[in-house]
């Protein structure tokens, strides 16, 4: 992976592995409302990847990157930011792309969309100078 190239690195408010995994899905079955990952809860139902999601992520065209917050940590370090959150990476650096706010903002995987097309040109258009 070259390493200048900007990746969208997306960090998941969960943590990962199977009983985690486990407690996840009972908690988005029986208490969806109070579920702490609105960037899991859009992006995934009970069965897996939402089919809208996996084609939107494949269509990107963009290096990505998927963490849990314990991964995000062990290659990041402590930050201050709230999760969910998606940030750009490039030359080891993290930038804060949109924050927490803004994904528990949205109620649908569309909304999700939009916000990260509105970044993404954004930074790609700031990237192009």
């Amino acid at each position: 992976m070259n390493p200048s190239k900007p990746t969208l690195v997306f960090v998941y408010n969960a943590d990962g592995g199977l009983f985690n995994q486990l407690t996840d899905l009972a908690h988005k079955l029986f208490s969806p409302k109070t579920y702490s990952c609105n960037l899991c809860a859009l992006t995934h139902s009970a069965a897996g990847m939402r089919n809208e999601w996996k084609t939107f992520i494949s269509e990107l065209d963009l290096p990505l990157e998927f963490l849990h917050r314990k991964e995000w940590r062990r290659q990041y370090g402590e930050r201050n930011d709230r999760l969910p959150a998606i940030y750009w990476r490039q030359n080891g650096q993290l930038h804060l792309c949109i924050g927490a706010d803004a994904i528990n903002a949205c109620r649908s995987v569309e909304e999700l969309k939009q916000l990260i097309l509105q970044h993404t040109k954004a930074f790609q258009q700031d990237e192009r100078g």
